[in-house]
């Protein structure tokens, strides 16, 4: 028990350690004013269009353009976005052509919007994205002085769903443990690159040099494709702590959160069975086990006897959890069901893995993605 218990001790340690090869998103200047490309799409995201264009016109960098591309929705996006943006000459309202046979809807979408831009530099957000007055000149500057061609970062998540509560968290488990930061920001290690879709950065000439989009068209996983094509291409790539100045609201009930999350888990993690063998022994034993012996713990309790070991390891989970949680802006609180949260991730890695073996695909807004 004394080996288990310095092993989750150690896993602690290196999360602490590893956590400080993300740089953090400040307030910064920029000294040069290029022009920079907002880029968004937005498919069926009524409920959004109107608080997303006032964080955008909220932006304090003088040089920008936004062009947003409603891809074909069922409601009334368009109308909304036409209404709120038609008394600022910076934003282009366009419309989305046909998906072509072999491109991911998504991505031909940002490929659509790339061809009508005109910045130095291009940002593409997702429409569910609120953005800090001075998030483009702290990004330039950052991008400046690490030199960095493309520039990402997980957002800050609020959640009010319990899958949301529950996995949506995860995505920062997942970097700050997992993603060994050292190699991801400082090495051309293709294999350590993360990124993600809801703010990603690019210095146009690197963007055009390895292909854009238009290098990943089939891509489920978007935005980690583009961050290994940059690397492959020797462009440094960096993932920055940016959730001062990007907040997402990802999903708006329990069945999206499942939907979208499973579109994505299984593709994320290269398709691959060992990997899912990995991770689901890893995940059971250091992360569900601990709330197990704890239960234990507390019926022996009952029965008068105290066995302090028993409570360990879930307290030393606790604590990473909460340490990674602090670190991204998340609620503190949510570090006390890190073990139900890992069972709802290995649960739906599995619904994720099984949806790609019957070849039924993901449905993500309308479409079907395989």
């Amino acid at each position: 028990m004394l080996n288990y218990q310095l092993v989750l001790l150690l896993l602690l340690a290196w999360t602490v350690f590893n956590s400080f090869f993300m740089p953090k998103l400040k307030n910064r200047s920029s000294a040069n004013k290029p022009l920079v490309s907002i880029l968004i799409p937005l498919r069926n995201e009524a409920r959004n269009a109107r608080s997303l264009v006032q964080s955008l016109i909220g932006l304090s960098y003088p040089n920008l353009e936004f062009i947003l591309l409603d891809d074909q929705s069922a409601d009334q996006t368009k109308e909304i976005l036409l209404c709120e943006t038609k008394h600022d000459a910076r934003f282009t309202i366009c419309s989305g052509t046909e998906l072509p046979k072999g491109w991911s809807g998504k991505v031909h979408a940002c490929h659509q919007l790339s061809c009508m831009a005109n910045g130095d530099y291009y940002l593409f957000l997702d429409a569910d994205v609120r953005v800090h007055k001075n998030t483009i000149e702290s990004s330039l500057s950052l991008m400046n002085e690490k030199k960095a061609a493309m520039l990402s970062g997980f957002p800050r998540f609020p959640v009010k769903h319990v899958l949301e509560k529950l996995l949506v968290p995860m995505q920062h488990f997942l970097i700050y443990f997992h993603l060994p930061l050292f190699f991801a920001n400082y090495t051309p290690m293709v294999s350590a690159s993360a990124a993600h879709g809801a703010f990603m950065m690019f210095e146009r000439k690197a963007y055009k040099q390895f292909g854009g989009h238009a290098a990943i068209k089939d891509s489920i996983v978007d935005d980690v494709a583009l961050a290994r094509t940059a690397k492959k291409n020797h462009h440094r790539v960096l993932l920055a702590n940016v959730t001062d100045f990007v907040t997402c609201y990802m999903y708006d009930s329990n069945k999206e959160v499942w939907a979208g999350f499973k579109k994505n888990i299984f593709p994320g993690f290269g398709r691959s069975i060992l990997i899912v063998i990995m991770f689901t022994f890893f995940y059971s034993v250091f992360y569900i086990f601990p709330l197990l012996l704890a239960i234990y713990g507390i019926i022996s309790l009952i029965s008068g006897e105290f066995l302090l070991f028993s409570f360990i390891p879930l307290l030393l989970i606790i604590l990473q959890k909460a340490f990674i949680d602090f670190r991204s802006g998340q609620k503190i609180s949510l570090s006390f069901a890190v073990s139900f949260s890992a069972a709802a991730f290995l649960i739906l890695l599995y619904s994720s893995m099984i949806a790609s073996f019957k070849k039924s695909g993901y449905s993500w807004k309308g479409r079907t993605y395989h």
